[in-house]
């Protein structure tokens, strides 16, 4: 038993470690924000409320249907039925239905259902808008992360050169070639570049940190991302006309639908004011009884002369001959109402107004950030390919002085300060490398294209 017990422990330990160790890839980080973001679900949440506004002004269309009943004790003084008063305690109730419906009101209630329908689908974009906007959030982080290792793997090299170094002036100054302090001035470099290491680890655990906030982990400590593959960078990409795009985003990009949608829905209001002028018909039916506990059953006696037959009649009779139905059309013809469907025509005009500015201001803003997109996107290109034409030259500058200083024809302090140059100049490259790939995303994002690494 303990032969097949602590194989499965061990299974299951290393499933569990693997579990815990489980890297992220932008994809399930873009899938998971979208599933628990709590900004987006309170989106989600504001159209779902739309949509039940929409299926109520359709149920507004349907007659209206209702029940009453009441039951009533009453004490005191009284006429009785021979004319005569007393205390009498009495018990008495009613029941009835009542029905209407809406046979024409100037269509305000079919424009309402194209003005919530409206609103449903300027909401739900709204919604596309938020995922985009997080999703975009998420790449950044995400491409901040990976530079950052990118950046921890540049300290570590340098830190490894500068140990290989110092091993190469320990016997130089053993031989009597290199005077002792260079070698106490390459273990204080070493120093610096150990901290370097210490830095840009923090800051890669801070990148991770921000990431997993932002997709509310509740438990960032293990939390990793994959390295995905890169897509290739090249001077001979073509990038689109920015106009070209612009005219393209019109079409499909969520703010630009939504700002459509609320324009026409200020048009609908439009008719529903106006359709206030006009007059409305409804129709009604009502059917209802009543009883009472002192309610007699009046007879006939041999002379036809009335007679009570019993104190209380029974309460199907009364509910059968106190019976009352009632039918009937209303007319409502709308002549003055100080001025209030006149006001409200022209704050409908004044809205439609609004909501052209408005999406006329989307337009313009659009059109900005694309131009703004576009013109980082190409800055960034030029960065990096120039970044990368100073790492070459760099690193030929760096070989040649190590091997001077090798030769010790160059002192240390010389030799760090290009050894420092060019680490910086794969820094700079990786900082241009990762600012050319978001850009090219977001340029991509305004295109239509959807984000992936």
């Amino acid at each position: 038993m303990k032969k097949l017990l602590l194989p499965l422990i061990a299974i299951a330990f290393t499933f569990s470690a693997a579990n815990a160790q489980e890297k992220w890839s932008l994809e399930k980080c873009i899938n998971y924000a979208k599933e628990h973001n709590i900004d987006l679900q309170l989106r989600k949440l504001d159209a779902e409320v739309q949509a039940n506004n929409t299926t109520q002004s359709k149920f507004d269309l349907l007659p209206s249907l209702n029940g009453s009943t009441s039951y009533n004790f009453s004490y005191g003084r009284t006429l009785r039925a021979d004319n005569t008063y007393g205390d009498i305690n009495t018990q008495s109730g009613s029941l009835g239905l009542s029905a209407g419906v809406t046979l024409f009101n100037g269509f305000q209630k079919y424009n309402s259902i194209k003005q919530n329908e409206l609103d449903l689908k300027a909401s739900l974009q709204d919604v596309e808008k938020a995922k985009e906007d997080l999703a975009l959030n998420i790449t950044s982080s995400y491409l901040n992360i990976l530079f950052n290792k990118e950046l921890l793997q540049v300290a570590e090299e340098k830190l490894k050169v500068t140990k290989l170094q110092i091993k190469r002036t320990e016997a130089l100054v053993e031989a009597g070639t290199l005077p002792k302090g260079t070698l106490m001035e390459q273990n204080a470099q070493a120093a610096r570049e150990e901290l370097e290491v210490v830095n840009s680890l923090n800051n890669l655990d801070l990148a991770l940190l921000d990431l997993a906030q932002l997709l509310d982990l509740e438990n960032p400590s293990d939390f990793d991302i994959s390295i995905p593959e890169l897509p290739v960078l090249n001077a001979t990409r073509s990038m689109v006309d920015p106009e070209s795009v612009f005219i393209n985003a019109l079409e499909f990009r969520p703010e630009m639908k939504a700002a459509r949608y609320r324009l026409e829905s200020s048009e609908k209001g439009l008719y529903i004011a106006k359709g206030q002028r006009a007059p409305s018909l409804s129709m009604s039916g009502y059917w209802g009884s009543s009883y009472s506990k002192d309610f007699p059953e009046y007879g006939l006696d041999a002379n036809g002369a009335p007679v009570i037959v019993r104190e209380e009649m029974k309460l199907s009779d009364q509910l059968s001959n106190r019976e009352n139905k009632a039918f009937g059309f209303n007319l409502n013809i709308p002549i003055f109402n100080g001025g209030q469907v006149n006001r409200n025509i022209a704050n409908a005009k004044i809205n439609i107004d609004r909501n052209k500015l408005y999406m006329e201001n989307s337009k313009n803003a659009l059109r900005k950030e694309i131009q703004q997109a576009h013109a980082n996107a190409r800055a960034a290109m030029n960065k990096y390919f120039s970044s990368e034409t100073a790492v070459s030259s760099t690193e030929e500058a760096f070989r040649y002085t190590e091997e001077k200083f090798n030769l010790g024809l160059v002192n240390s302090v010389d030799y760090n300060q290009e050894k420092n140059n060019l680490f910086q100049a794969k820094s700079n490259l990786l900082q241009a490398k990762y600012e050319y790939i978001f850009r090219t995303k977001i340029l991509d994002f305004y295109n239509g294209i959807e984000i992936k690494l």
